[in-house]
């Protein structure tokens, strides 16, 4: 007897808000998350050793992973996930931080449950 194949709903693809740097470099954002994604990303550190910094730092990349869509630096548009993060991480302090304050502003507009 042949399995059936579980139908799926079509997902419906999130709207997206794009933020501009002094530099004019563009980093675009979703508007929404799935409620799974949403609360994955509000489950604290997976161990009792993780020190603070270390888990801020996981759910400030995983944040940026899930929401960004493209990252356009001097007219070159990234959007293959593993390189977004590879270049979020090479990023120096001050565009990290301007990612960070994007990031966070964007969530008290349109997710507030995942800001603070």
């Amino acid at each position: 007897m042949a399995k059936r194949k579980k139908q799926r709903r079509p997902r419906e693809k999130a709207s997206i808000v794009s933020y501009s740097d002094p530099d004019g470099n563009v980093l675009s954002l979703r508007e929404s998350l799935s409620r799974g994604t949403i609360a994955k990303l509000g489950e604290g550190p997976a161990t009792a050793a993780t020190s603070a910094d270390d888990a801020w730092r996981r759910r400030e990349e995983a944040l940026f992973e899930r929401l960004t869509v493209s990252w356009e630096i001097a007219g070159l548009p990234l959007t293959d996930q593993k390189m977004l993060l590879g270049r979020y991480r090479m990023a120096d302090p001050e565009t990290q931080r301007w990612v960070r304050r994007t990031i966070d502003g964007h969530l008290q507009r349109y997710m507030p449950e995942l800001a603070g």
